[in-house]
């Protein structure tokens, strides 16, 4: 198939590093993938998103020839451009519409570079204006689209219910998502709606495993914002100090929080076992992961309230396809990835609880062994990137567009 894959920006900047794999597997798969980025700012952080470039048209949001062949279009063909403007009228809020009104341009020219480009389908990662734009370049091309909603993007309810009955596919990554689809009035039945995860890579295991480390290494893998609860493990980091408890913990990511958090370590007096190590190239983390870097992950995620919390963390996911035991909260679709022990969940905001499980995860080598083998059992059953690939083209196959027989 070719597929025409509307991003925010990836492969630029460091916000959608978990959907390199999703793409890197398409093209494997032997599919002619034509990533477009709504927005391609800032660098390219990861050498595999580097390796995406080839297959990326990189052009601005309002650059000059994205407003020039939308003004082209839209004088050519003024019934169509009129039913574009129709789409931007559905959801009575401003700010909807504001939004949506800022990527019209650019929903225009992908409708262009689609037919350019002979695309067969057109998929959007995330039901925001993403969408917005992929829905709007299919009503202009005829090409048949999709979306992968997340989790924010169902929350923004960017005319969600309208959009899940124009598309051919409305893939969401969780059962909790689809939930929170529904409430806003979605359309959710299958097969024009399904839970279809995200996917990651099942490496091989090393082939012996070292004696355990005298000082186990925490890993948090989130980025510095509120809904990853770090406070919490903070403090819970306190409490293990209290009871004799020694281990490290390395905080991966940037963020608005960085300055409070560090201040809090500071008060706790945590410098000698809290480490923040700021954004980590995603290819280091799966490498520390793979060298047994990491003995234990942990996600203290919150419930924000109005349906802000996680997803499926895929930083979760990978860490348990290495083998590597996880601890998290029972918050968002958490559970769906940690439950029947596969890794151990505790509630939100309890840093007792917290301190508790990676006690005895610290504590007791074997227990960390026997749960890091259940999470990658659960991972290569249910989330490893090949079944969910071969689920996900599978959906797109009966959509794509075929050949008019009246021009060929």
């Amino acid at each position: 198939m070719r597929i025409l894959y509307v991003t925010g920006s990836l492969p630029f900047g460091p916000t959608e590093q978990f959907l390199i794999a999703e793409a890197q597997e398409l093209l494997r798969r032997g599919q002619d993938l034509l990533i477009v980025p709504r927005s391609p700012d800032g660098n390219v952080v990861n050498q595999d998103a580097r390796d995406l470039q080839a297959n990326t048209l990189s052009t601005g949001l309002w650059s000059p020839s994205v407003v020039a062949t939308a003004a082209v279009m839209a004088l050519r063909h003024p019934l169509r451009f009129l039913k574009a403007l129709g789409i931007l009228t559905l959801s009575p809020r401003v700010e909807v519409w504001w939004k949506n009104a800022v990527v019209l341009p650019k929903a225009l020219w992908l409708a262009r570079q689609a037919e350019r480009w002979r695309a067969d389908h057109i998929h959007a990662h995330w039901a925001s204006t993403m969408a917005t734009m992929a829905w709007i370049a299919s009503e202009w091309s005829g090409i048949p689209w999709s979306f992968t909603a997340h989790r924010g993007d169902i929350v923004g309810d960017n005319l969600l219910a309208a959009k899940s009955r124009s598309c051919a596919l409305a893939r969401y990554i969780s059962e909790s998502g689809m939930a929170m689809a529904q409430q806003r009035g979605a359309d959710v039945d299958p097969p024009r709606a399904l839970v279809i995860h995200m996917g990651v890579p099942v490496p091989p295991l090393p082939s012996a495993a070292g004696p355990p480390r005298e000082v186990p290494i925490l890993l948090c893998p989130a980025n510095l914002l509120p809904v990853k609860g770090h406070r919490y493990l903070l403090e819970a980091m306190c409490l293990l100090r209290s009871r004799g408890v020694t281990c490290c913990l390395q905080i991966a990511g940037g963020g608005e929080l960085r300055s409070s958090l560090e201040a809090m370590v500071e008060r706790l007096a945590l410098q000698d076992t809290v480490t923040f190590r700021g954004y980590v190239p995603h290819n280091e983390i799966l490498e520390a992961y793979g060298n047994g870097g990491v003995d234990l992950v942990v996600l203290p995620s919150v419930d924000l309230g109005d349906d802000l919390h996680e997803g499926i963390p895929v930083c979760l996911m990978e860490a348990m396809a290495h083998g590597i035991p996880v601890v998290s909260t029972t918050t968002g679709g958490i559970p769906e990835l940690l439950h029947d022990g596969a890794g151990v969940l505790v509630p939100p905001q309890d840093p007792a609880a917290l301190a508790d499980a990676i006690e005895s995860l610290v504590r007791d080598p074997l227990l960390r062994r026997q749960i890091g083998q259940a999470s990658r059992r659960r991972v290569i059953e249910q989330f490893s990137l090949e079944n969910v690939v071969s689920r996900l083209l599978a959906c797109l196959e009966t959509s794509r567009r075929r050949p008019d027989p009246g021009t060929s």
